[in-house]
């Protein structure tokens, strides 16, 4: 059984209706007026990263293949529709028998971004394409910006493993997917067993502070854990007295005992007494975990500490302080007519106020220094320039309705972390900064 294949229960039928309701009626004032078969171009994108950010991480990319495969207007969704009267029956005639047929192309998943990037490029008729608009960005903003968040805090903890441990913190269905997410972007393993289940990531965990505070003693809560988990267990210390807990673990799991977790206090001063106090018990190899509250700050802040490795819940969760990575889905290009062979023409919003955007079909490709780093992103439409054509950044997601380009979670992952090891060392700077290579825009001209 490949688990990364399974689907979570939800509390809808299909992904049709994670939509918004002016899609529905876009899409019968087109139908009405015989402009819904036009050949269009979609684009994702975002004009800016977060605020003092200097790279985005491409995630979500697999949910949001299942989500346009799933998209379907079945019996029930259909009379959802019919009983509020958001659409007329022809609309709902045309919406029982969509399928998405067209085209997507987009960043694989686990790639960076920056301002302007062509994230997702969706191409078919209006009517099928404008229906994606909203469950295409609520999974891609989502998980981009919890991926984001996780690539910082794996730069900042270095070789030291990070745990995902948000699900309390967060909707249960959005805790399974900033799970996913967060190994996107570096996280070693997951408190969320349906994160385990649904996409095969490694899960982790051992007691909290309840279970000290059921038993009559610190002692007792150790000793019923290492009989029942064994030796190589991470004991919770700082329930009572960290110093008292530290010498009783020791003594009740011997010098083998696995870890110790932390969850309170000053823990740069507690991580290092801590590690001599174990030194000093002959529990040299037992590792050091470190909790409560972390952000990629904290976690760098605790790079000279004695830590073995750190749990994440909330800031993860939350993106660090940006839950979204602010993408839009925007058309750009559309055929004169419904004729297949009809010309595409760019078109793009004219707008004041930073919410501008650029017409036309794009293409992207990032330019490497002469040591290999990338130096811009260049973003073009026409065709590739022949400099760049072996470093362009989109791949084929959809073709035809199919699918082409399932992969496993542990290739993003991968990809993640050889494309942020391709930016300048700057990248990584947890202080404010502008994005780390700048985005250029070019237009080439068709030959002839």
């Amino acid at each position: 059984m490949d688990v990364a294949d399974l689907g979570l229960p939800v509390d809808v039928p299909s992904t049709a209706l994670f939509t918004d309701q002016y899609e529905l009626t876009m899409l019968q004032a087109a139908l009405r007026a015989g402009t819904a078969g036009r050949r269009s171009v979609f684009e994702v994108f975002t004009r800016r990263l977060p605020d003092g950010r200097r790279y985005g991480v491409v995630a979500g990319t697999g949910r949001m293949l299942d989500a346009v495969e799933n998209f379907r207007f079945d019996a029930d969704v259909l009379r959802f529709l019919r009983e509020r009267d958001i659409v007329d029956e022809t609309t709902l005639q045309w919406l029982a028998g969509y399928r998405f047929t067209g085209d997507i192309w987009g960043y694989p998943e686990g790639e960076v971004y920056f301002p302007g990037s062509p994230l997702l490029r969706v191409e078919g008729t209006f009517a099928e394409c404008v229906l994606l608009e909203t469950v295409i960005l609520s999974i891609l903003n989502h998980d981009s910006a919890i991926a984001a968040a996780a690539s910082r805090m794996a730069a900042a903890a270095g070789d030291r493993p990070l745990i995902e441990m948000g699900a309390r913190r967060t909707h249960e269905l959005a805790a399974v997917a900033a799970a996913r997410a967060a190994y996107v972007g570096g996280f070693a393993t997951t408190s969320d067993l349906a994160a385990g289940f649904r996409y095969n990531i490694p899960t982790v965990g051992t007691s909290a502070h309840a279970f000290t505070l059921l038993h009559d003693s610190e002692r007792d809560a150790f000793r019923a854990q290492v009989d029942s988990l064994g030796r190589g267990t991470t004991l919770l210390v700082d329930t009572y007295d960290v110093a008292e807990a530290v010498r009783a673990a020791v003594e009740i799991a011997g010098p083998g005992l696995g870890a110790v977790r932390i969850d309170s206090g000053d823990l740069l001063l507690v991580a290092h007494r801590v590690r001599r106090q174990l030194d000093e018990l002959g529990a040299t190899g037992t590792r050091i975990v470190v909790t409560s509250d972390l952000d990629e700050y904290a976690i760098a802040s605790l790079a000279a500490a004695p830590v073995d490795a750190y749990g994440v819940g909330t800031q993860l969760v939350t993106g660090s302080g940006h839950p979204t990575a602010s993408m839009v889905y925007k058309l750009v290009a559309r055929a004169e007519s419904d004729d297949e062979a009809a010309p595409l023409v760019p078109v793009a919003k004219r707008s004041t106020g930073g919410k501008t955007s650029i017409g036309g079909r794009k293409w992207a490709a990032r330019r490497l220094d002469a040591s290999g780093t990338a130096e811009a992103e260049v973003v073009g439409t026409g065709p590739v320039p022949a400099a760049l054509a072996g470093r362009q950044l989109l791949v084929q997601l959809v073709k035809g309705g199919e699918t082409v380009a399932r992969e496993p979670l542990d290739a993003a992952r991968d990809r993640h972390t050889a494309a942020r090891a391709g930016l300048p060392l700057s990248a990584v700077q947890l202080s404010r900064g502008e994005p780390v290579i700048p985005t250029e825009y070019v237009h080439t001209a068709s030959a002839g």
